[in-house]
């Protein structure tokens, strides 16, 4: 099977440059990947102290950088890199300060792989959540360079696990740890004899607990909110939208505000959603100079702002829950915020619980996601009571980030 994925490897390899001339997010994963060991060898010598973090994209990085804001600051001589899988993490990421150089991770052959850890020699090596790739773990443990995984979550579906997946499971006698994320994870990794394992939780909840200290104050959404009640409609999709658009059209009050921040920022896509909302609606980019009061809808047409918005909300919808899976509830949980998602979310722990609790409710359809809208607009006390829970249920989850760089500042201390 390891002769075959290294086939593959290099069949892909081939099969994304074609790709690239047609597709502008393959374009970037190919192109962004061409000069990584020139960057690597322009940035670091043999002797540094190089600690290696890699994420598969957005999500895991905010896994990942309250532990790498820790280790950098009790570890203050270090370099650190910061490598993605994907563009949706490192066109966001890329300028991140903490980090000496965040690039992309070379593809999984045996070449790129010796290459890479030839030029970087880091001390230590931090995956987040994720990325199990053959090659590179291979050459990790023949260098005998200490490999953590952090915030790391199994399921029974994985290859591990299965009669096929002993060639992959090979790949997982890489890691001296498992820090992982609840106790399901640890057992499945006990069944096919892994016991370096520690249920730390999920360092996410530590990112957004750390989010309500910081200054998040927007004037223009103080403005435009008048000290009405708000929606707040976050990583929005075409399904989501419409029903949003479906409500604001034909329930809505003027004593009700709507901010929409859709996922994708495609001024086609915003400029349909724009015209199909009925009441007055302006974007985020021609606030300038306008009275924000006087609109009863803003959708944000830019990135970089929605963290922020969050704290502003009375409601929250999270989008994704219509198609392959919810985005992140945790940050409006952190600030107090009832939530309302779409009906995939059973991949996502924090979303069953929080369902579990009655702070996050779930919708199917335009009727349901009316009926759920409409009384939590109506009752305040609903939206005190349920808001109470999702913050109670982020407190109590808080602490992965410390038992982990405990145990990393010990080993970087060692080598």
């Amino acid at each position: 099977m390891y002769f075959f994925y290294n086939i593959a490897v290099i069949i892909v390899s081939f099969i994304l440059k074609i790709v690239a001339i047609f597709n502008k997010k393959i374009h970037l994963f190919v192109k962004g990947r061409k000069d990584v060991f020139k960057k690597l060898e322009n940035c670091f010598d043999f002797e540094d102290m190089v600690i290696w973090f890699h994420c598969a994209s957005l999500g895991e990085f905010e896994q990942g950088r309250p532990i790498i804001e820790n280790v950098k600051i009790q570890n203050p001589k270090s370099k650190i890199l910061v490598t993605f899988f994907s563009p949706s993490g490192y066109e966001v990421k890329r300028d991140y300060a903490i980090a000496d150089l965040v690039t992309y991770l070379p593809l999984d052959t045996k070449n790129n792989a010796k290459r890479f850890l030839e030029i970087l020699n880091p001390k230590i090596a931090i995956f987040v959540k994720y990325e199990f790739w053959p090659n590179l773990l291979r050459e990790l443990k023949a260098r005998e360079i200490k490999t953590i995984l952090v915030s790391g979550i199994f399921r029974k579906e994985q290859p591990f696990f299965k009669g096929y997946g002993n060639w992959m499971k090979k790949s997982l006698q890489t890691f001296d740890h498992f820090f992982v994320q609840n106790q399901n994870s640890e057992e499945l990794l006990k069944q096919i004899g892994f016991v370096n394992t520690t249920v730390s939780g999920d360092t996410r909840f530590d990112r957004v607990n750390d989010i309500t200290k910081q200054d998040n104050i927007l004037k223009f959404v103080e403005q435009f909110i008048d000290e009405k009640t708000t929606l707040v409609a976050g990583s929005t999709w075409p399904k989501g939208e419409d029903l949003l658009v479906d409500y604001i059209n034909t329930k809505a009050n003027s004593n009700q505000k709507f901010i929409i921040a859709p996922h994708i920022i495609n001024a086609k896509n915003i400029l349909k959603l724009k015209e199909n909302i009925s009441k007055e609606t302006i974007l985020y980019s021609d606030i300038s100079g306008k009275k924000l009061s006087s609109y009863q809808v803003l959708v944000i047409d830019t990135i970089g702002l929605l963290t922020k918005i969050y704290s502003y909300a009375n409601i929250a919808y999270v989008g994704g829950g219509f198609g392959v899976g919810i985005h992140n509830i945790l940050e409006p949980a952190t600030f107090g915020v009832p939530i309302i998602i779409g009906p995939n979310y059973h991949k996502f722990n924090e979303a069953k619980e929080l369902v579990n609790l009655e702070a996050c409710m779930v919708v199917s359809n335009s009727s349901e996601f009316n009926k759920e809208l409409s009384l939590l607009f109506s009752s305040s006390s609903s939206r005190k009571r349920k808001g109470i829970i999702a913050r109670n249920y982020i407190k109590d989850n808080v602490g992965a980030t410390d038992i982990i760089v405990n145990y990393l500042n010990k080993t970087i201390s060692k080598n």
